[in-house]
């Protein structure tokens, strides 16, 4: 396995900032997961507790050294606001490829904020990682994350029938992905 190397400063751009998940932000984490809007898209514990925050940020740290994912915090540039996460999982080091997943905390919704990360995450990873292949899954029906993920130049690719088991139902998901050799649009915010 190939430990993430992160960098020492966050990852700025002009709307949003990404920086490493601390302690301090359990309360923030906690407060945004009880939202049933994000429990309607991610298959989180509910009610989501303090505990849940905890265990959640502390496995970071592992998930870094083992190669198999990192997870951002995803912060105004000038106040250090925590508006949500974005992350790769599901890495595949010998072919070069990672799924991204991201959440908006219901106040920093409609504000660009999710495209923004998502193109910083994906200029990182695709020049700094070495990827040549980031793949992102969207619930059928989550027509806010497929406009999100089109805006940052991820291409559709086609439905992925009964992709995820979710509260004991089979969802289907909507593939989308961004090849190393395909542009990146810039971070100016459009509304997500």
């Amino acid at each position: 396995m190939t430990e993430i190397k992160v960098p020492d400063t966050q990852l700025t751009g002009d709307v949003v900032a990404l920086r490493l998940w601390c302690d301090e932000d359990v309360p923030f984490v906690v407060e945004a997961c009880q939202d049933p809007e994000i429990h309607r898209w991610m298959p989180l514990p509910w009610p989501y507790t303090d505990g849940d925050a905890r265990e959640w940020i502390g496995g970071h740290a592992e998930k870094r050294a083992s190669g198999t994912g990192v997870v951002f915090a995803i912060v105004d540039t000038e106040e250090d606001e925590v508006m949500g996460s974005i992350g790769l999982e599901a890495f595949n080091w010998e072919h070069r490829r990672a799924v991204v997943g991201y959440w908006v905390a219901k106040n920093a919704r409609r504000r660009g904020v999710a495209t923004c990360a998502l193109r910083l995450v994906s200029r990182w990873a695709l020049d700094k990682l070495s990827l040549t292949r980031l793949e992102l899954l969207v619930y059928t029906g989550n027509a806010v994350s497929e406009r999100v993920a089109e805006r940052a130049g991820f291409k559709r690719e086609g439905l992925m029938r009964s992709y995820f088991s979710v509260r004991d139902k089979q969802i289907d998901a909507i593939m989308f992905s961004l090849l190393s050799g395909d542009p990146v649009p810039g971070d100016s915010p459009n509304k997500d």
